[in-house]
């Protein structure tokens, strides 16, 4: 028996604007709330499926340099450049992490500043 990832948590100043913009990002949906607390964002079907829910808890704590861990994605209904040009349209940056000139992914932000990546394969839709 192993462990699957159930829930990603992060901690944000504005659960509602995150949550408005990975629900784009990700097709996700509100899944749960306390008001001024956190938001449960995730797929349509709910908790327990294939993919993790995120939880965004509000905090007033500053972000401190790069996060440890971040998010991968992958388009799944488009080409890498079209799926880039989704993102910077909801609401994310590019960013310069070091990253190579040539590399295959893209190095993004969120409303917050959180760093992901938009990798080049596709993926096949869930």
């Amino acid at each position: 028996m192993a462990c699957r990832i159930s829930e990603l948590v992060l901690k944000c100043r504005d659960p509602e604007v995150l949550a408005r913009f990975w629900c784009e990002v990700l097709d996700f949906i509100e899944l749960d709330r306390e008001e001024g607390v956190y938001i449960e964002i995730g797929p349509r079907e709910g908790f327990g499926g294939p993919q993790p829910t995120i939880f965004l808890i509000r905090t007033d704590e500053p972000k401190n340099g790069h996060a440890r861990l971040h998010i991968d994605v992958n388009a799944t209904d488009r080409d890498q450049d079209a799926e880039l040009e989704r993102l910077l349209a909801a609401g994310a940056k590019l960013v310069d992490i070091g990253q190579p000139a040539d590399a295959s992914w893209h190095v993004l932000a969120d409303p917050e500043g959180n760093e992901f990546c938009l990798l080049k394969r596709r993926l096949a839709p869930l």
